[in-house]
C-alpha cells in the first residue's frame, strides 16, 4: 500500500468502497476541432458528456485517434475546448485553471523524467518545483522511492532504468503533491507483462488511499481489471458507458467458441453456429477459430456439437465463456481494439506532419508535463 498519497481518505478501494455519488469530474458538450493543413477539420471531441464519481477509477477506452488524449488535455488545462465546459470538484478547468493544477497529477504517454538525474534527484526536482522546502522534499521523495520499490535503484541515473522503472518514477512525480485526481494517459503502453501487472498494483494502491483516477487505455484487460466505470469513445464521441459487466451484458450471456482441426470446415461450422447463435459468427485470423453469442449456453453447445459430429467436422477444442470487453468493443466500433499506440500521441495536432509531431513530442513532452506536475501554467 502506498503511503501518504492523499489526505485522510474519505473512501477506499473499489472492492470495499462506498463512494460519493455526486459527480466529481464533470464534462458537458466538449468539442475540440483540429484543422490539419490541406485537410478537412477533425473533430477530436464531438459533444462529449462525462460524469465521474469521486474515489473511483474511470477508464476511457478507445482506439488510436479516438479522442482519449485530447480529453485528458482538456481536463488537465493543457488545451482549451472549442465548445462546452468541464469542471473538477466544481472548479472550471478553463476559467479557473490555476485552481485546478494544484489538485491534479498527470502521467502522460511519455515518462517525464530527466535521464541524466538519478531517480531520487528527479523526485527531489519535482518537490522543489512545488516549493516544498528541502527537508519536506527529501522526506517525500524517500517515501515514494520506498513505496514504489525503487530503493536499490534510487541513486542510479534514470537513463539506465527499464521501461517499468521509468514509469514508476514518472508516476511518483505525478503524485508528489498528493493530488486529489490522477490522470493517466496510456499508463502501461509499451511495458512488458510483468511491469504492466506491477503498475496495476500501484494504481490499485492509489485508489485504496482515496485518489480519483482517470485513465485512458487501449488495453481491454486493463480497463476490466482496474475500472469501476468505463466510457468507450470512438471518432470523438462517447458511444457507451457502464461497468464492465453492464457493457458485457449488451453482447449476451455466453459465447460458444470452437477451434477446428481443418480450416476447410470453416464455412460448414460457421453455418451451424449461425443457426444456433444470437449474433453474427466471429472468425479469428487463423481461419480455424470461430465464436458466436448464444442465449442458452449449455443447450446451444450440446446442439452445436451434435450437428458438427454428424457432419464429420473434427474439433481441437470447444467450450463456452462469458463475453469479454473485446467482444463489446468489436460490437460497438466494428473493429478490434489496437494495442499499439500512435507515436504522435493519439490526436491530430494543427496539421503538422507525423514526423514533426513525433520530434516535437520528444522535445516538449517532458518539459510540459514537469511543469504540469508542479502546477505551472
Amino acid at each position: 500500500m502506498l503511503v501518504g498519497v492523499v489526505q485522510k481518505p474519505l473512501i477506499t478501494s473499489r472492492s470495499t468502497t462506498t463512494v460519493h455519488k455526486v459527480s466529481f469530474i464533470q464534462a458537458n458538450g466538449l468539442v475540440k476541432i483540429y484543422t490539419p493543413k490541406g485537410s478537412d477539420p477533425v473533430h477530436a471531441l464531438d459533444g462529449v458528456d462525462l460524469s465521474v464519481r469521486q474515489g473511483t477509477v474511470r477508464a476511457l477506452l478507445g482506439p488510436n485517434g479516438a479522442g482519449k488524449t485530447t480529453m485528458v488535455k482538456v481536463l488537465t488545462t493543457l488545451i482549451k475546448p472549442d465548445a462546452g465546459n468541464a469542471s473538477i470538484d466544481g472548479i472550471d478547468v478553463v476559467r479557473d485553471a490555476h485552481r485546478i493544477r494544484p489538485i491534479i497529477g498527470v502521467s502522460g504517454q511519455y515518462a517525464a523524467v530527466d535521464e541524466n538525474l538519478t531517480g531520487l534527484e528527479n523526485l527531489d526536482m519535482v518537490g522543489r518545483l512545488y516549493h516544498l522546502g528541502a527537508r519536506a522534499t527529501r522526506r517525500r521523495a524517500k517515501e515514494l522511492i520506498e513505496s514504489f520499490e525503487l530503493t536499490e535503484a534510487q541513486n542510479r541515473p534514470v537513463k539506465g532504468f527499464s521501461g517499468g522503472m521509468r514509469r514508476r518514477i514518472d508516476l511518483a512525480g505525478a503524485i508528489f503533491s498528493r493530488p486529489r485526481v490522477l490522470f493517466l494517459d496510456e499508463p502501461t503502453t509499451g511495458l512488458d507483462p510483468r511491469s504492466r501487472l506491477g503498475m496495476w498494483d500501484v494504481i490499485t494502491g492509489l485508489v485504496g488511499e482515496g485518489t480519483t483516477v482517470f485513465l485512458t487505455t487501449q488495453y481491454l484487460e486493463e480497463a476490466d481489471r482496474l475500472a469501476d466505470d468505463i466510457s468507450v469513445i470512438d471518432g470523438g464521441k462517447l458511444i457507451a458507458e457502464g461497468t464492465a459487466d453492464e457493457l458485457k451484458a449488451r453482447i449476451g450471456g455466453q459465447q460458444i467458441e470452437l477451434t477446428l482441426v481443418d480450416a476447410g470446415d470453416r464455412d460448414s461450422a460457421a453455418r451451424v453456429l449461425q443457426h444456433h447463435g444470437a449474433s453474427d459468427v466471429r472468425e479469428d485470423g487463423d481461419g480455424r477459430s470461430l465464436s458466436v453469442a448464444v442465449r442458452e449456453g449449455p443447450l446451444a453447445l450440446e446442439l452445436v456439437l451434435r450437428e458438427l459430429n454428424a457432419a464429420g467436422i473434427r474439433l481441437h477444442d470447444a467450450g463456452m465463456r462469458r463475453p469479454t470487453l473485446d467482444d463489446v468493443f468489436l460490437k460497438l466500433t466494428g473493429h478490434m481494439a489496437s494495442t499499439e499506440a500512435d507515436a504522435d500521441g493519439d490526436e491530430v495536432d494543427g496539421g503538422k506532419s507525423k514526423k514533426t509531431r513525433q520530434e516535437k513530442a520528444q522535445k516538449e513532452k517532458p518539459r510540459q508535463e514537469k511543469s504540469q506536475k508542479a502546477g505551472v501554467p
